[in-house]
Formats: structure tokens, sequence, C-alpha cells
């Protein structure tokens, strides 16, 4: 126990020296160079179609380059086959490339190659190989080394998905997460089997979706970043860093509605840290722009903040003491019909919410008592709440989860590799989001799960949140938290239970610290009428309006111009405001709006050459005054076109822009002449002057024309470049075509001399269906023959087929077949479980012997064995019934026999005089002790009378004894007197015993005398 408790400690103290350092403009780079095990450490993922993804990611890498980074490779392989996986890789790249050996340091710049039927983890940068300990087909390798790997490199781990099935390195993917290091994963499309992806995708902590080729140039640009010159600067000024996340904090809380001021510096700067990685942003202040000029990577950042390292029972030592301490707690002293309350704040995406559930429902079948069980999980992150609602984990959930526990509680999906967690624990829990710093707490809860949130938070809102917890409590209700937490200075309102486990008891805040100001809980409806009803002498309050809700909503709906987002091709994605002035729709099939195909008469033209620029040069582009013709009147807007930045990882469009159409200014009359002039042709009313300007226009819109005619032809020849490629695309799929047309005429040749071969196949296998049929008529008459009751049952325990002595034991006819066994009736006496001894054997496949007894008292042994084919395959079991009852009469009889045989043997053996006579006195027994006291041989004592050992003054007295014995009385031992053979009178301690027979009367009389000393 010390030396866990010393590893827990070191464990810590890395996690706390990693101090989080973040650049501002102005400070200079720390180039001391990484050196030991500071480098980051590449775990790379995949199952069935892995090799060609490992060959693209590898080939991706520049020859000779020096990465800074290790490469670990774990594939599934097959446990009974020697991997050349390691020789097939060292083809792709020039790094080292090695079979993992158990023990072998991790080195930067080369690569380690997973061997077969091994677990592998790292542990203080080396490679450890273990023995697995699920069976094949339930392992799952990738989670268990990328866990490793988080708590060994912390934010240098690196994890990487590629192709495969199932959902392997999902919860691995998390940890990794957890601890601040960075996943990609490869996009579904280009994997030849997209399941391990698309599961790790589902979890919404993927950096980088990208294909195998692409993903070398990323990982590289992200440590360079991460780890390299930009890794650690000198803060030259805390109080600018300071202020910078105050921006941070400020543009979350306005977009999330969440503050994360009092959370502890040290997670902020990590995951500000990871971010600005991600994007390859070198300065804060740099990253505080980019976050106002992206909403997504706020929300980005958000997500990032709340990842926590959760799963099924986490910490199996905790849960045990949890499973046998304090849930018997929670259900003492509950009467019948009482509601048991479990609060588990900042649930994730509910593993643990639901382990508490699960042990809570094993101990309430063990009661078997009327009580109900509601427990509330809330977390601020409504995607996990998402997730935990649906209540859908991947398949790798096993490594955690018992078998017996998956089997009972989870229903299993094998097509899309997942469990669902049953209906009867799902309706134990209620999800909910809730924000627990400043959302109002549930009451009256009995066992309050808390555990690992605290730890991210400061020490003021721990200052607020441990009142809170006792707040909601019942009285001697529990507190449950991780396993580096504690009450703090709140001794007095929590009793310690156990403080390894962190398990605290409610006490009663008898001292007054619980100050908790409970109208910052209320709803805002529910705390104005609360306020009401607090003052209502002195009149209703108005409620607050909300006063910045209702500017921004009344600058949108009157001062915000008309707009339209749209894509480089003019396809309207949304509009803002009133637009029909400007647009109308087409006619037609009404498809994709495109505002090129809606512009009105007079906004075409500088609308598409405005929209053209701003693609190809990115650029906003401002058109005034232009004239537009709206239902027969010439109006003026202004058109403005500017690219909008966007996350390309959350919107599938690669670039959008947005159109804003404003109303333009009053045109002065020499103006709206020169337009109306422009737009009709007229212009025979104009004067000299007039005429120069409308010259210049003219020459203007000309050489715009000349502008949209030179994009035209750029389209188009654009467009011929693509159709000549086109082209020549189709010539070579018709080539191929015609390559596939002359295989198709090989393949018909083939299928022509198949048909023949498989007219041959067929006549052959009318020959061993005749052979066959002769076999099954001998093997029916076999099995009839022997008198043996035989019973064939498949693997859903359905009956196929029965021999007519198994008829006499259970009660079958022909229709039974395809009947389960455990249907029909049987004779047997006592004996049940027929079908869940089956089960046993096709579990086990051990076979299995058991006596049984009919109801007509016959005796069979009852043998179950495993039914195996010609190829060594189960496809069922095999019930025979030997009838053994005549061995079993036998053994009834020999056991009689032993038992009398044993009587005879302490009769024999006794150093007592042991004799038995008859009522008349004829002597019937005569064991050796009695030749040795008496003299008499057993042939001379069996010819006398019990009178002939009697002296004649105790004749009288021994036959009143006699009598006494004979009307059921019982004498007491006596001392009396017998004569031996050589006329001697000797002193014995006579005791005699009745034997009665099985009809209750007296037959004879048994004699022990002993030799008076």
């Amino acid at each position: 126990m010390d030396k866990k408790k010393h590893t827990k400690k070191v464990t810590k103290a890395k996690k706390d020296k990693k101090e989080s350092v973040i650049a501002v403009e102005g400070t200079s780079a720390d180039s001391s160079p990484v050196s030991g095990h500071d480098f980051p450490v590449v775990g790379i993922g995949a199952s069935a179609g892995g090799l060609a993804a490992f060959e693209s990611f590898l080939s991706g890498m520049p020859s000779g380059m020096n990465s800074g980074m290790a490469f670990v490779l774990v594939q599934h392989l097959a446990p009974d086959h020697k991997s050349i996986l390691t020789e097939l890789i060292r083809r792709y790249t020039s790094m080292q490339v090695f079979e993992v050996e158990d023990g072998m340091e991790v080195k930067p710049n080369c690569c380690y190659i997973i061997p077969p039927n091994r677990d592998m983890a790292l542990l203080n940068g080396k490679l450890q190989l273990l023995e697995p300990t699920n069976p094949r087909g339930h392992r799952l390798p990738i989670d268990f080394f990328f866990r490793s790997l988080a708590q060994d490199q912390f934010d240098r781990a690196i994890g990487i998905i590629l192709s495969g099935t199932g959902s392997d390195g999902t919860l691995g993917l998390r940890a990794i997460k957890g601890e601040g290091g960075i996943v990609m994963v490869q996009t579904p499309e280009s994997a030849e089997y997209d399941g391990m992806p698309r599961s790790a995708i589902g979890t919404g902590l993927v950096d980088y979706e990208l294909e195998p080729a692409e993903m070398v140039a990323q990982l590289i640009s992200y440590a360079d970043h991460a780890f390299g010159e930009f890794y650690r600067f000198k803060l030259t000024s805390t109080h600018k860093v300071e202020s910078v996340l105050r921006q941070i904090f400020i543009l979350l809380r306005g977009q999330t509605g969440h503050d994360f001021s009092l959370y502890k510096p040290s997670t902020v700067n990590r995951r500000v840290e990871r971010r600005m990685a991600v994007h390859q942003i070198k300065t804060i202040s740099s990253y505080v722009r980019y976050l106002q000029q992206t909403p997504m990577e706020v929300e980005a950042l958000f997500r990032d903040l709340l990842i926590g390292v959760t799963n099924f029972f986490r910490d199996r030592e905790v849960f045990s003491f949890f499973e046998k301490k304090v849930i018997p707690n929670l259900f003492s002293n509950k009467a019948a019909g009482s509601i048991i309350r479990v609060w588990c704040p900042g649930c994730s995406t509910g593993e643990e919410a639901y382990s508490i559930a699960i042990l809570l429902q094993e101990h309430l079948d063990s009661l078997k008592q009327n009580l109900k069980v509601q427990v509330f999980a809330t977390d601020i992150d409504n995607r996990a709440i998402a997730t935990a609602r649906a209540g859908i984990y991947p398949a790798s959930i096993a490594a955690d989860v018992t078998p017996e526990r998956l089997a009972r509680f989870f229903v299993s999906d094998p097509e899309r590799s997942t469990y669902h967690i049953h209906k009867n624990i799902r309706d134990m829990l209620i999800f909910s989001e809730q924000d627990v710093i400043k959302d109002p707490p549930f009451s009256k809860i009995d066992l309050i799960s808390c555990r690992n949130l605290l730890i991210y938070m400061g020490s003021e809102l721990q200052k607020k949140l441990i009142p809170l917890f006792h707040y909601a409590l019942n009285p001697s209700g529990f507190l449950f938290l991780g396993t580096s937490e504690s009450v703090g200075e709140f001794s007095d309102l929590f009793l310690t239970i156990e403080r390894k486990c962190k398990l605290y008891q409610r006490k009663e805040d008898v001292h007054g610290v619980q100050r908790m100001s409970f109208g910052r809980f209320l709803p805002p409806m529910l705390a104005n009428r609360v306020a009401l009803t607090k003052d209502q002498e002195k009149g209703a309050v108005p409620r607050k309006i909300p006063l910045r809700d209702l500017t921004e909503q009344t600058l949108l709906q009157h001062v915000v111009p008309a707009s339209a987002l749209v894509n480089k091709h003019g396809d309207i994605l949304y509009l803002h405001g009133r637009v029909g002035e400007y647009l109308e729709l087409v006619p037609g099939e009404a498809g994709v709006n495109n505002i090129l195909k809606m512009a009105r008469e007079g906004l075409q033209r500088d609308l598409m050459l405005a929209l053209h620029k701003t693609v190809t040069g990115q650029e906003v582009v401002y058109c005034p005054g232009l004239i537009v013709k709206t239902n027969g009147e010439m109006s003026a807007v202004n058109l403005t076109v500017r690219p909008v930045a966007i996350d390309t990882l959350a919107i599938p469009e690669s670039s959008l822009y947005l159109v804003t159409l404003e109303k333009g200014t009053v045109l002065d009359s020499k103006s709206a002449k020169q337009n109306i002039v422009l737009q009709t042709g007229e212009g025979a009313s104009l004067s000299a002057s007039d005429t120069d300007a409308l010259v210049a226009a003219l020459r203007q819109e000309l050489r715009s024309k000349e502008e949209y005619l030179q994009t035209t032809v750029e389209e188009l020849e654009t467009s011929n470049e693509e159709l000549k490629s086109s082209n020549e695309e189709m010539q070579s799929v018709n080539e191929e075509l015609q390559s596939t047309n002359e295989e198709m005429e090989t393949s018909k040749e083939e299928l022509q001399s198949v048909n023949e071969e498989l007219a041959t196949v067929n006549a052959e296998l009318q020959s061993k269906v005749v052979d066959l049929s002769l076999a099954n008529n001998d093997m029916n008459n076999l099995l009839a023959g022997t008198g043996i009751g035989t019973i064939f049952v498949d693997h859903q325990l359905n009956i196929m087929r029965f021999t007519p002595s198994a008829t006499k034991i259970i009660n079958l006819i022909k229709t039974d077949v395809g009947r389960p066994v455990n249907h029909i009736v049987s004779n047997l006496n006592k004996y049940d479980s027929l079908s869940v001894d089956v089960q046993e054997v096709l579990d086990t496949l051990v076979p299995k012997e058991i006596d049984v007894q009919t109801t007509e008292d016959k005796w069979y042994t009852m043998r179950i064995l495993p039914y195996r084919t010609l190829e060594n395959t189960i496809e069922g079991a095999v019930i025979t019934f030997v009838n053994v009852t005549e061995m079993k009469e036998a053994q009834r009889l020999l056991a009689e026999a032993n038992d009398q045989l044993r009587l005879a043997v302490v009769v024999r053996d006794s150093h007592d005089a042991i004799t038995m006579q008859d009522l008349e006195g004829h002597i019937m027994a005569w064991n050796p002790a009695a030749q040795l006291l008496f003299g008499w041989s057993e042939t001379e004592a069996l010819s006398m009378n019990i009178r002939d050992l009697v002296p004649e003054s105790l004749c009288e007295e021994y036959l009143e004894v006699v009598r006494k014995i004979v009307n059921g009385n019982t004498i007491e031992p006596y001392f009396t007197e017998r004569i031996t053979k050589d006329g001697r009178n000797v002193r014995v301690r006579l005791t005699c015993t009745a034997l009665i027979n099985k009809a209750g009367m007296t037959y004879a009389i048994s004699t022990t005398e002993r030799l008076e000393k």
C-alpha cells in the first residue's frame, strides 16, 4: 500500500510540475534542447485494412527527416501466426523499425510494432509486453496501449486511429485528450473499413480528420509549435497574460454562458496551449483575435475545457469499497416505498452514473424490497449529456465491465460494435444539462458522487460548492469525492468516513458555517415570485428587462441591411432581412436557389463580378450606387461581398461569402439622368457637359463588361480544360471497359469449364448421398438396438433427433423434433435442470455425468457430451441414458453387507466377551474374547445354553433379568458370576441388550461381560 501511495504522489507531482506557459508578444523562446524522453510518442491503432493505411501514412514522411517523434503501431494480429508486419513496414519508411520486445526503450525517429498475442503498455518510456487476459475476439490492444500512453506521456501523447472495424481505440483517445494530448483520425471515406474512425469521430474529441497521407505534415507542424522552438517562453508580463486570459473568459461566457474564470489557471492554460498548437498560433493575443473572428473555435475551446477522463467502474478499489460499505448504508433503515436519491454532478458521458446505478440495482435485487432509486446525472456539456441519454457505448467497454454485468445490464449490437444500456437501468437515471456553479442544486439527496470535478476548480469556487453539497444532502447523507479532492476547511460540515476513498458523511451545520445565497439558485421566474412574496406590502417589483437581447434584436430587424450567405458558386445558404426588392425567383424547376440567377435587372452583372473577385482574391469588394429595376422603378443599392471565416472541420463548405445589399443614397438629377440614359439608351436631351459625363460612364461600363467578358472567358477555358480532362478519363474508362469485356469473355470460357467440373462433382455427390443414406440406416438400427436412450440437441437446445428408448425417460413424440428440450415433460424424479446442464456443457465443452431416477424407481446414468463433427466443430450436444437400476440395487445390497461386516469386525475384535442368545437361552454367537474368558471354543459354545455358565444360586436372578428385557424394560449393568470351562467361578460386569426385529419384537438378547479387576 505504501508503494502505491508513493507512486500516486510521484504521478501527481509530475502533473503539477507541468506548468503551462503561454507566449505573449515581445517574449523570446527558450532554445534549450529537448533531452531524455522529452519527445512526443505517437500511438497508431488500426485493424482491418490497416496495412494500406500504414503504408500511406509512412509514405507521407519525407525521407531522412528527423521528426523528433517515436511511432508505435498497434494492430489486431492473429495470435497463432507469426507476423510479417515489421518486414512490410520497413519497405515504406527510412526509420528504424522494431518488433517490440519486453522492456524495449522508446527512442525518437524509430517505429515500434506490437508482436502477435500480446498486450502492450508504456511505462517510464519503456514498452512492456503482457499476456492477454481477455479471450480472442474480446481483446482491445489499442485502448490498452492508448491509456498507458496517456498516463505515461501526458500532453506529449498523440493518438491516431486508422482503418478498422469495431470501436477499439475510442476509450483510449478519451484518455489521451484528458491528459492534454491530441487525436487524429482517418477520414471514413478514405478508410477501407470505417468502423473505428466513425466510432472515434462520434466522441466529438477528434482534433484532425485527415487522410493518412496528409497526417504526417500536420503532425510535424503541430509538434514544431507544441514542442519545438515555441514550446517554452519566458513570461515578461504576467499581468498581460492574466489580462488576455480574462478576455478569453469573457468570450467563453458570452457565447456559452459559462464562466471559467474561477477554474484553476493551470487547467485553463494547458487547454489554451493545446488549441494554439492545433491551429499553430504563436501568441495568446493572436489566439484571442482568432477566437473573436471564429465562433466555432470558442465552442471548440469550451469542449476542450470540459474533457473528462471517465469510464465504467473507474478505480476498481474505490468502487469495491463503495459497493461493500456505502451502498448497504444507503438502503439501511429505509421504509418500504422509500426513494433513494443520488446526484452525480459533472457526469460527462454518463459512465460513472450508470456504474453507480448498476451497483444500486444489484443491491436492490438482493434485498427484494419495495424501494425506488433515482439517479440525477448533470453536466454543462450538452453533447456529453446527449451521449449519456442515448446510453450507447463502444464495445471496448468490455475491458471495464465484467461479462456477467455486460450480459445482465447491456444489450449487444454486433453490427455496430456497441453496447446499449438496459432499459431497467436507463429508467433509474435522469440526465439534465446543469451548471453546478450557478444553477439550483437538487435537494434531499442521499448520496452525491462528485469525483474528479473539484480538481479543475480554484479554491474560491470549491469553497462555494462544498456548502452547496452540504445543503443538498439529507441528514447523514454521503459525499463521494475523487482521490485527489477533499472537503478542505469544511471539516465541521462533513465527517470523514474513509480518508483514502474520500467518503464523507454530512453533519449538522451547528456553527452556521454554511452561508448560501439561495436566491442565486432560483430560476428567474421563481426568484421573482419569492421576491414578490417577501415584499408583498411594498408592492410588486418589475421584472428586469434583458436590455442586451432587446437591443440586438432591434438592430437586426431595423438596422442591419438585407444579406445572403452564399458559397463560391452563388448558392444561397441563408437569407437575412427583406431581399425581395433585389432578388426574384426564376422560372423553371425550383432546386437550389442561386443568387446570381435570382438577381434583378441592373444587379446581376456587378454581383457576378464582385463575387468572382472575392472568391479569387479573398478580399472585400464594395460596389456603391448600383441601379436596380424593381417593379418598373429604379432604385439605388450599395453592394458588398466579403469572405466569411469559418471552421472547416465544423462546416462542410470549404468557403462562404456574405452578400450585403444596402439601400444607396438619393442620386442627384445629373447622375440620375446619366443612369437612366445608361439603362434606357435615350440621350437626345443631354447637354455637351452631360454628354462628356455620359461618355465617361459608358467607358466605365465598357471596362466593366470587358472584365466580365474576361472572367467569362477564363471560366470557359477552365471548363474546357475540365472537359478535356473528363474526355481523357472517359477514354481511359472506355479502355478499361474493353479490357473488362475481354476478361468477361475469358471468364465465360472458364465458367463453361467449371460447369463441366460441377457436373462431375454432382455425380460424386449423388453417390455420397446413397452411402450416407445407408450409413444413416445403420446408425438408426445401432442406436435402437443398444437400448440406450439418446437425444441430440443443437446450440439452441432444440431437439434434432432421438432414439425410441429415450421416450421411456422423457415424453417424446415425433412432432417434438425442433422444439426446445426444456419444453418437454420428463419422467425424471427431483431433476429439473436438464437445459441448464446442457448449456453448461456447450459453454465449457466439458462432459457431464449425472445419476437420475425416474418416477418408476428406475435409475439411469445420464451423460451429456458435446456433439463434434468430423471437422471437430461443435454442433450441439448428445444426451444419453444408460439403465443402471440393477447396478444401483447391487450397490445397495453391498452397502448393507458392508454395514453388517463392520459390526462383525467390532464384535470379533472387542476385548469384552460378547454373546448372543435366543429367548430360551441357546447361545447363537460367541466372540474370541468370550473364548479367552470362559475357555469354551466357539463351536463348543454354540451347542450350549446360557444356563451352563450361570451358577445354580444365580439362575433365578438371571431368569428375572431375561423376563424384564423381553417385556421392554432396560436393565442397568450389574456384577454377577459365571462358570468357566475349568469349573472356576469368575466375577464379571454384565450388560444385557434386547435385539428387536423390524416388527418391533424382541427375538434375542446380546450380553457383554467384562472380568472384574
